[in-house]
């Protein structure tokens, strides 16, 4: 019997996707739940299993856009699986084959070839390059030292998203300054006894801004809402954003109810969503729902910027790196380590006022982290 593989549903606002990458070819016996392909979503990549063993039978080519419930692939459950040593002639057979398409073609990532590089276990395909690059000569209709490839659905997703975000909504960015000290203090003195407590969670800066923002939006609820037509929805939680940067492009996992986190709790998630991030492991599920997103662009060396919102949600905040800088403190000059912060609000709903002092109640959290402990 044949039973068939088809696109699983893949979320209230996703009906299409795209064939990533085949995991197996056409012909090959795969085992039950064995993952034979991957799918490309607007907003994640997932693997789709085999429904059970047999022989693989498919014809989709890699980059072709398909429907929820389509079918993609076959699988013939009455094939059997071949004998070990006809798996062994088999590999021995496509080595051959690949040893002599060096011989005749030179070595991988030339001419229109597919490179595999492996990132943290996980074998990422990267882009075919246009066999006219670098090699000095153009093709019909393009230009000599260009090559064209297509946006992923992921990026696509972003730009149009970031697009409508500035078109909707009245972006404002106001900044401050937050003096480092005592949570660096802080960290110094407990990292290793809190990463021996907690089976070796790491205590990072994360977790600091995390727990300050959750101070911070109780005073100012406002920037934990957002406008859906002519009402403003309040949320009783914070679920938090966290921007995680991959090879793919910008990701936004939730840490939801991240009122009821503690430090531990916070840095493991935040950790766990980072890693899953940039292997394609995310589910759906981690992406939807944030109220308010914060971004670290000072793990790259950004000293200042303007992060855009994630509709629709009303504020987010840039942290940015930390940079040792004379400050004046009671009246006189010493050198602190300074953070500049940057808060992005929809000024259609966030005042000046609550914006500017949401920064400032959280700068005086960042500060003095004892505030933190003691909810004041």
């Amino acid at each position: 019997m044949t039973v068939e593989i088809k696109v699983p549903v893949l979320g209230e606002s996703l009906k299409q996707a795209t064939v990533m990458r085949w995991l197996k070819q056409s012909g090959d016996y795969v085992q039950a739940g064995e993952a034979v392909l991957e799918l490309e979503t607007d907003k994640v990549t997932l693997d789709v299993p085999a429904p059970v063993a047999g022989k693989l039978k498919h014809d989709l080519a890699e980059g072709t856009d398909v429907e929820v419930g389509q079918v993609i692939a076959h699988v013939d459950d009455q094939a059997t699986a071949p004998e070990p040593q006809a798996l062994k002639e088999r590999d021995v057979s496509l080595q051959t084959t690949a040893e002599q398409n060096v011989t005749d073609h030179g070595p991988a990532v030339s001419g229109s070839d597919v490179s595999d590089t492996v990132s943290g276990g996980t074998v990422i395909q990267t882009a075919p390059v246009p066999p006219s690059v670098g090699s000095g000569k153009a093709s019909a209709g393009k230009v000599t030292g260009e090559r064209r490839v297509p946006m992923s659905r992921l990026r696509q997703t972003i730009a149009r998203n970031l697009k409508a975000a500035q078109n909707n909504a009245a972006i404002l960015t106001t900044f401050n300054e937050v003096d480092m000290s005592a949570v660096k203090a802080l960290r110094s003195q407990y990292r290793d006894l809190f990463e021996k407590k907690h089976d070796g969670a790491r205590l990072g800066f994360m977790s600091f801004f995390a727990r300050a923002i959750v101070g911070a939006l109780k005073d100012f609820p406002v920037l934990n809402a957002r406008i859906e037509g002519n009402e403003i929805v309040y949320q009783d939680h914070v679920n938090l954003g966290i921007a995680v940067g991959t090879e793919r492009g910008l990701v936004v996992p939730v840490l939801r109810e991240a009122e009821t986190l503690g430090f531990a709790k916070l840095e493991r998630q935040i950790a766990d969503y980072g890693r899953r991030a940039r292997k394609g492991g995310l589910a759906l599920k981690e992406l939807e729902g944030g109220s308010f997103t914060i971004t670290n662009g000072g793990i790259f060396g950004s000293l200042l910027s303007t992060p855009i919102l994630n509709a629709p949600q009303s504020g987010v905040l840039g942290m940015h790196a930390i940079q040792d800088r004379p400050v004046a403190v009671d009246g006189q000059v010493v050198i602190r380590p300074m953070m500049y912060v940057a808060l992005s609000y929809d000024h259609r709903l966030v005042d000046g006022r609550e914006a500017v002092s949401f920064l400032v109640r959280l700068k005086e959290l960042i500060e003095d982290p004892r505030r933190l402990l003691l909810d004041i």
